[in-house]
């Protein structure tokens, strides 16, 4: 892996992104093309149809800005569905709000009108040629579930698999790719580490991890129960969406080496290990680590919780692809944290930073990188055996949601053209979803930045949609399934 990490970071400091040359070519027969979005920020019609209050519904309540209406697609999802088409796509990614299934998190009987709802969405999605890809879970836990402990009570993984199974009864038959989790390191991170996303619980280095393992638990149940229970019947293919940036060493120095390889297996092995490696588990590094600070700061035991033997062999294994949405590389040197600093990040010991050549975007978090994409998938590769790979989301903001977005563009072309690589390369790389179909509501940012193909006019009533300059581009890329000479140019 040190190997690895050199000369990708020596590729990236002579060529840098800029001057990188582009590669013509095909993507492999059967490439999945898509959109995404997620429940919360597009749908609104947050007290409509029998659903309950989510942990977004709440945490955005005294708010300037929140989802109650987003982009409306509660009431204009014939019209989204029209969008996609225009894209030339096969699928679309979605995500059901728990809350529209069962308005409390759980019950008997599910809330018929939420029901109705999805059937209405992804019988107009079929009736297009377009593939629902259903994500169950992108971050609007029920409140009534968060009021109980949400993600820190141990039970949610029965009630994530009960809900679940309701999807599966419901929209099984015409669902054939499904998702359980969306980034559930933000979820544990930023909602119960740092507290700055949903339910806003600011953590002592504990209570991210109790999450995270919880989140974990609540994946395998969901998987276990689609195997057993439905995938003869459906035949679909059922995985998790993970994310983390492209940790780029600072020098070639060991210690800013290994400080990468660590930054990368705290994001990203934190949960791809325990599903996706040979041996199970949380990454040995974590485990050490962890449990040696945890001592230090007068704790009993490690900070991290440990798995059953029966949850480790339930989780390896859990998932028939690997989903990640991807963004932005970074770089990393090793730093000695405070041992009085006890968070997920301290634990870590880096220091991460945007090289301050790299091109900005409309979020403080979002540096333009693409060549991190072809590196990331390659450590994919090479890490956990080369599995399936499906881009679950890659997209870029601005501030303006103007129509003529070239720096989208640029984006799509460039990023998109790394994913093409590391296929060369030998990456089982089988899809790749644009983040995303419209501009919508942010999270914490609000309506501020604009990451859409199609610009909403929020001030609008009627929010219409008009097509950016940059759906011309991905367009043409999907109805080539490549970049062909003279079709797009990679000059």
């Amino acid at each position: 892996m040190r190997i690895l990490f050199i000369s990708l970071v020596l590729a990236a400091t002579v060529f840098g992104y800029e001057d990188e040359p582009l590669a013509y070519g095909n993507f492999p027969d059967g490439f999945v093309w898509g959109v995404a979005t997620s429940a919360y920020q597009i749908e609104g019609g947050w007290d409509e149809g029998g659903k309950g209050l989510s942990i977004w519904d709440v945490f955005t309540t005294d708010w300037d800005s929140n989802g109650k209406v987003a982009c409306d697609s509660y009431h204009k999802y014939k019209e989204d569905v029209q969008l996609i088409v225009n894209l030339n796509v096969t699928h679309y990614r979605f995500s059901i709000a728990w809350t529209r299934i069962f308005p409390d998190g759980v019950g008997e009987t599910v809330n018929e009108e939420g029901i109705l709802y999805y059937n209405n969405l992804i019988d107009e999605l079929k009736r297009n040629n377009i593939e629902p890809v259903v994500t169950l879970y992108h971050w609007d836990l029920p409140h009534a579930l968060e009021e109980q402990g949400g993600w820190l009570n141990a039970d949610i993984a029965v009630w994530f698999e009960e809900y679940a199974r309701a999807c599966f009864v419901n929209f099984g038959d015409r669902v054939k790719f499904w998702i359980t989790l969306n980034e559930p390191y933000v979820v544990a991170h930023l909602g119960y580490g740092i507290g700055i996303f949903a339910p806003g619980i600011s953590g002592s280095g504990t209570s991210e991890y109790i999450a995270a393992h919880n989140l974990l638990r609540a994946h395998a149940k969901a998987y276990r129960l689609y195997e057993r229970e439905f995938k003869n019947q459906q035949g679909g293919i059922i995985g998790i969406t993970l994310d983390a940036g492209w940790p780029i060493p600072e020098d070639d120095s060991q210690p800013n080496i290994d400080a990468a390889e660590r930054n990368i297996q705290f994001d990203l092995g934190w949960f791809a290990n325990p599903i996706f490696s040979e041996n199970g588990d949380y990454p040995q590094i974590m485990k050490e680590k962890i449990a040696e600070k945890s001592q230090l700061q007068g704790y009993e035991k490690s900070r991290l919780p440990e798995f059953t033997q029966q949850e480790i062999i339930e989780l390896k294994g859990s998932s028939d692809f690997f989903g990640h949405n991807f963004y932005r590389g970074f770089m990393v040197a090793d730093f000695q944290s405070d041992i009085g600093s006890i968070s997920q990040d301290a634990d870590k010991d880096t220091f991460v930073y945007a090289d301050p050549t790299w091109y900005t975007t409309g979020s403080s978090w979002l540096n333009v990188t693409p060549f991190a994409m072809r590196s990331i998938l390659n450590w994919i590769k090479t890490t956990y055996n080369n599995p399936k790979i499906y881009i679950t989301e890659n997209g870029v903001s601005d501030k303006a949601g103007n129509l003529d977005d070239f720096g989208r563009v640029y984006w799509y072309k460039h990023y998109i053209n790394n994913v093409l690589k590391a296929t060369m390369d030998g990456a089982d790389v089988k899809g790749y979803f644009a983040w995303s179909l419209m501009d919508n509501f942010e999270w914490n940012a609000g309506y501020t930045e604009k990451f859409g193909l199609h610009s909403v006019n929020f001030t609008d009533p009627a929010l219409p949609r008009r097509p950016k300059k940059s759906t011309e581009l991905f367009s043409a890329i999907v109805r080539s399934n490549g970049f062909i000479e003279g079709l797009i140019p990679c000059e």
